[in-house]
């Protein structure tokens, strides 16, 4: 009780799976390197807590990396990190599983393997110590932490990771060793086993990977599931004993996106759009709505309004909502005509707010990144939801996009300025209370983007472009606006495109006391930059420079499906301002189409 949320920490909560010892063969520890309240917010828990659950021979329990004062505790009375089901010491898993969800946790997979007393590399592991494994979106890119996974496994995990805990299963009960055991493993399509290969170097310069088992794929391609209709999903949710990020059903309406914007990862990796039908939609949603008790519902995707059975979907769901007075929540809504005829529908539920992505001020810098939007679309929409009563709107922008002027900074302010003045001119009420939340990300490059080759703002100008927006939105009433620390960018930026020279870094950083390093208030900006100094990393090769588009990426060794002439081709179509359509009306030649299915323009391709 001397803690921060003591219950974050004791399980026990209503619909978790418990079983009995004897009863399976693999012990999975999954392990999320962030607190209780973020971990159980993410989706992707529960659709593999219940996969892997609902098989015989494996069973996964929950870790989460406990907040510093229980770190202190449990280091004080020697107790090692556990899991929360049956309270199992995690180094007695037979698999110990990390989610890569984004690069500033990197930190603290070290402290939670620390806490657990595991050796932080795959190298100094012994038969006796558990397969360390890791997967999720940075797994695209897990060069940085290469050296402390045993495996990573890349893509889709709905069907992969019941597959790889059979296998390691069988290979325990024939007492065949680790290595020879990833070697089976690695046969699998998403399996990357860091240790077949040896990244090489010339003046510091990553320049190829060399293959040091020759069975081991060049290349290793995603694993994808191509019909979400046949994949069971949670119906019983797990409720959090203590409050979470987000508490409330899940629907994930469909995978993927087509909109092709430039700088967005996720809609790259997660090609091509695979739709779950609504009447399944419709199905899990209610189950969780029943089992849990929760009084939202939210339909998850990156783009809501994209998926083609939205309206049948809605409006059974609209009747089911309001008998049992359960909110709905629409993130990336695309607000057309059928979108506000919903809207008009669910206001008498609870309002979540209006959310819009603009990315960027002007029209120009729109182009350049693919986000077909225009300020018409945009103010079009506000003026219609102010008819509709909402009172408030967030606007999500980027900073520090490429070919970025000051003037596209400008237009942000701009836009905020006109919608303020659109809602204050209605004859409705609105008037002195609507209200406008600008929030700015600076913009870091991932890997498998059209942007991945570019540079990225230093944190100076990072700062610069902060002051000069701020300057602006201050003198708009009803306007605020709320925006990133600059470092932390350029640090994520670091650990997005670097290689396995940044595996003594992190390990430094760590033992500096970095730690939750997505938190403001942990931050510590100089265990990073005394880490990156020691080991002779400049930070700005990563940053600064941009990258050749001819030169090897270590990220390379990963195929996500997507060829590298199309991510080529949109990068030099930005430099050019010019847009691609969203490919669900036409087929751009991604290259999706070569290792799975893929409906572009409604035709199977």
């Amino acid at each position: 009780m001397t803690v921060e949320k003591p219950a974050s920490y004791i399980g026990g909560e209503p619909n978790i799976i418990l079983k009995e010892d004897g009863t399976f063969d693999v012990r999975f520890a999954m392990c999320f390197p962030d607190t209780y309240e973020i971990g159980m917010s993410w989706n992707g828990l529960s659709i593999l807590y219940n996969i892997l659950n609902k098989t015989d021979h494996c069973y996964m329990e929950r870790v989460f990396a406990p907040k510093p004062d229980m770190q202190s505790a449990m280091k004080k009375c020697g107790l090692s990190l556990y899991t929360l089901e049956t309270k199992t010491p995690v180094r007695d898993a037979d698999i110990v599983g990390f989610t890569l969800q984004y690069e500033m946790s990197y930190t603290n997979i070290l402290s939670m393997m620390d806490l657990a007393g595991i050796p932080f590399r795959s190298s100094d592991r012994s038969e006796d110590d558990p397969l360390v494994v890791a997967g999720g979106p940075c797994a695209f890119n897990a060069e940085p932490l290469a050296d402390f996974f045993d495996a990573v496994l890349v893509g889709d995990g709905e069907d992969l990771l019941p597959e790889f805990c059979r296998i390691y299963a069988e290979c325990r009960k024939a007492g065949i060793s680790k290595r020879d055991s990833l070697l089976k493993l690695q046969k699998l399509q998403g399996v990357y086993v860091p240790s077949f290969y040896e990244p090489v170097y010339e003046n510091g310069l990553f320049v190829r990977m060399d293959k040091l088992e020759q069975s081991a794929p060049d290349r290793v391609l995603r694993a994808f599931v191509n019909d979400l209709d046949k994949i069971d999903y949670p119906e019983c949710p797990i409720n959090p004993l203590t409050e979470a990020v987000q508490e409330r059903a899940v629907c994930e309406l469909f995978r993927g996106c087509t909109r092709g914007c430039r700088f967005c990862q996720a809609g790259m990796i997660y090609r091509p759009v695979r739709e779950r039908s609504w009447k399944k939609n419709y199905q899990y949603g209610v189950k969780q709505l029943e089992n849990s008790g929760y009084s939202e519902i939210s339909l998850l995707s990156l783009s809501t309004s994209d998926y083609t059975q939205f309206e049948p979907l809605m409006l059974d769901l609209i009747d089911y909502c309001k008998a049992g007075k359960v909110s709905i929540s629409l993130p990336s809504l695309r607000l057309d005509n059928f979108s506000f005829r919903i809207l008009d529908e669910i206001q008498g539920l609870r309002k979540t707010g209006l959310t819009f992505a603009p990315e960027a001020g002007t029209q120009r810098l729109r182009d350049v990144i693919n986000k077909n939007i225009t300020e018409a679309d945009i103010l079009g929409a506000i003026d219609k939801a102010t008819d509709l009563g909402w009172s408030s709107v967030k606007l999500y922008f980027m900073i520090g996009l490429p070919s970025e002027t000051d003037e596209d900074l400008e237009g942000i302010a701009d836009i905020a300025q006109k919608i303020m003045d659109l809602a204050r001119s209605k004859n409705n009420g609105m008037r002195g209370r609507f209200n406008v939340s600008v929030s700015v990300a600076n913009f870091v490059p991932k890997p498998f983007t059209p942007f991945q080759w570019v540079a990225q703002d230093t944190p100076v100008e990072f700062a610069r472009k902060h002051d000069l927006l701020m300057a602006r939105i201050r003198k708009i009433k009803g306007v605020t606006l709320h925006s990133h620390e600059s470092f932390v960018s350029t640090l994520e930026a670091v650990l997005a495109r670097g290689g396995r020279e940044l595996s003594q870094v992190i390990e430094r950083a760590w033992e500096l006391g970095a730690a939750f390093d997505s938190w403001t208030e942990h931050f510590k900006e100089d265990a990073w930059r005394t880490a990156l100094s020691e080991n002779g990393i400049d930070g700005s090769h990563y940053t600064l420079k941009g990258l050749p588009t001819d030169a090897p990426l270590p990220w390379g060794i990963i195929d996500c499906g997507v060829s590298d002439r199309f991510l080529l081709d949109e990068y030099r179509k930005a430099l050019s301002e010019e847009t691609t359509p969203d490919c669900r009306h036409a087929c751009n030649g991604c290259g999706i189409n070569k290792y799975t299915e893929c409906r572009c323009g409604g035709i199977l391709k």
